[in-house]
């Protein structure tokens, strides 16, 4: 068969027999006649096989005689990004195009280089791929006819399977087949959602969490919000917190976090305060009626404490120095409590309500136990003092994985921990001020889900995330990444079956994304849903061409901003 003259037949019965080149050789041997079903689309040949990538060769005229094709994805067939499928005995292997490149020798034909993605049986009456999975058990052999996936193919690849699902949006190339996916194994393993700003990242969130509070309306989830945008999103749906009613209880800070907040030396000096302030706030704990009759009262014991009883004990213990030690630690340490307890800023965690033993109270609130219908919590830390939001997200992260470490036994609830901007938090240096919620995090990473904690990572700079963390979910949502660092290391995280997805990253459209990992049978590209108005996060980008077109009514709104940032009120 010449494909210069004209191409493939569509619906050929017979396999490519030769290839003739450019040079008059032929690119293969006759491969034995194998027979397909009239709608299969015969557009090449498998030429080179190896273990997850191999090549095959195309012929252009075929291609663009199909590119007119009604069905969509028989349009895209040969390109980048398309499927294609080869019979191995009684199975369809899938794959995916990865790259393409003028055949050195053919005028008309195309090398292209492709990903294998699974493998499905064939439906003995219809030809069809059912019963569809990943993995790959024969390979083809050069020879080998390639075929076009039509819709009809893509539609049994992509269908969800009898396990609890979320569909979020069309597959592409398609108009009509839907992605989904599979919430058991995503949140199971970890998730990232990944991407530039300006991509809809915060929308594809919001879409995805509304998704699964519509599955699991008893579900328990805790959103970190860094700058106040997903209240608009969840105010129908979720509870609501911030600095005026978050009421987040000093005492429930472990040591090091204390550290964080109170100790305000460097150096040396920095551990003689902290071993001050560990014997002391140990002595303040003790005090309470709750510590009475325990044996194993530590420093990190969420035991209620008075912050006047923690200055009655420094100076106390200053009292009793001799005239050689300085008192400058001391000094120290009760100037910044003090300090903190005076500001007004701080009322939501140093406020005198919040001594009362409330921790039982405050995770419920905080878990949704019960959800009341209710499965999220956005906790909107974007008022809280920016010197204090890492030991914030520090304690709320350490109190999810504490309390699932110590419910083992209980009837299990597990929790779902989404932390937006997470290379604030999780950075890639493991020095300077953050060290406690980057641990707590990084901890959850590698261990949460053995306890049923799952973390969901949302963030725009994937290369400032601390090595390993990305590499720990077990799904990941790339939407576009236009830095070439980050497309690095998303890259670095991926399977090896993603990697031709990987190379479309900086060419996807808004509300789009790839999808890889746990949380879908194979990779896939989605053009994700529209969302509703009144369930988007309130992340829209100021129109700057419209908003300096309007005046008026300067001077009241300077007055008032000035009021509020005077008050620290929002």
């Amino acid at each position: 068969m010449d494909m210069q003259g004209g191409g493939f037949p569509a619906g050929d019965s017979t396999a490519v027999q030769h290839v003739r080149l450019a040079g008059g050789g032929t690119a293969a041997a006759v491969a034995p006649v194998v027979t397909h079903h009239r709608d299969d689309l015969l557009i090449g040949e498998v030429i080179d096989i190896s273990g997850s990538a191999s090549r095959i060769l195309l012929d252009a005229a075929t291609i663009g005689q199909l590119a007119g094709s009604s069905d969509s994805a028989v349009a895209m067939a040969g390109q980048v990004g398309a499927q294609v499928k080869i019979r191995v005995g009684n199975s369809w292997l899938v794959a995916s195009i990865r790259d393409q490149q003028l055949h050195e020798k053919g005028e008309g034909l195309i090398v292209a280089t492709i990903d294998f993605l699974g493998e499905g049986d064939e439906e003995k009456i219809t030809g069809r791929i059912h019963n569809f999975r990943r993995g790959v058990t024969r390979y083809p052999i050069p020879g080998s006819p390639v075929f076009a996936a039509a819709s009809n193919d893509l539609k049994q690849i992509y269908a969800a399977d009898e396990r609890a699902h979320v569909e979020i949006g069309t597959i592409y190339p398609t108009r009509d087949i839907r992605g989904s996916l599979y919430v058991d194994a995503m949140l199971g393993k970890h998730f990232a959602l990944l991407g530039s700003t300006g991509t809809g990242k915060s929308t594809s969130a919001a879409l995805i969490l509304h998704k699964i509070c519509e599955l699991a309306p008893q579900g328990h989830i805790v959103m970190v919000d860094p700058h106040g945008e997903y209240s608009a999103a969840f105010k129908g749906t979720g509870a609501l917190f911030d600095v005026d009613n978050l009421a987040l209880p000093y005492w429930l800070m472990n040591f090091e976090e204390h550290c964080e907040v109170f100790i305000t030396a460097q150096g040396r000096e920095r551990q003689a305060d902290c071993d001050i302030l560990a014997k002391c706030l140990l002595q303040a704990r003790t005090k309470n009626r709750l510590a009475e009759g325990m044996t194993k009262l530590t420093v990190d014991s969420p035991i209620p404490y008075l912050l006047s009883d923690l200055l009655s004990i420094l100076t106390n213990e200053m009292g009793k120095l001799d005239k050689a030690t300085s008192s400058a630690p001391f000094m120290r340490i009760k100037g910044k409590i003090e300090e903190m307890r005076a500001d007004p800023r701080y009322n939501f965690m140093f406020s005198g309500m919040l001594v009362a033993d409330t921790m039982a109270g405050f995770l419920g609130k905080i878990f949704r136990l019960p959800s009341d219908g209710r499965p999220i919590s956005i906790i909107d830390v974007s008022g809280v003092p920016s010197d204090i939001t890492g030991v914030v997200v520090a304690v709320l992260s350490r109190l999810t994985f504490d309390y699932a470490i110590w419910s083992r036994g209980e009837p299990q609830r597990p929790i779902l921990l989404v932390c937006e901007e997470a290379h604030r938090y999780i950075p890639a240096k493991d020095v300077g001020q953050g060290q406690a919620v980057r641990k707590i995090l990084e901890r959850i990473a590698k261990e949460g889900r053995k306890y049923g904690v799952s973390l969901g990572l949302i963030t725009q700079r994937p290369s400032d995330l601390a090595e390993g963390v990305l590499s720990q979910c077990g799904t990941i949502i790339s939407m576009r990444l236009n830095n070439e660092r980050d497309q690095h290391f998303v890259k670095a995280a991926m399977p090896e079956g993603a990697r031709g997805f990987i190379d479309s990253i900086p060419a996807l459209r808004n509300r789009e994304c790839i999808v890889c990992g746990e949380g879908v049978s194979i990779p896939i590209r989605v053009f994700l849903d529209t969302l509703e108005e009144e369930k988007r996060p309130a992340s829209s980008d100021p129109l700057f061409s419209k908003l300096w077109r309007e005046t008026g009514g300067e001077a009241e709104i300077i007055e008032r901003v000035v009021r509020r940032w005077r008050s620290q009120g929002r």
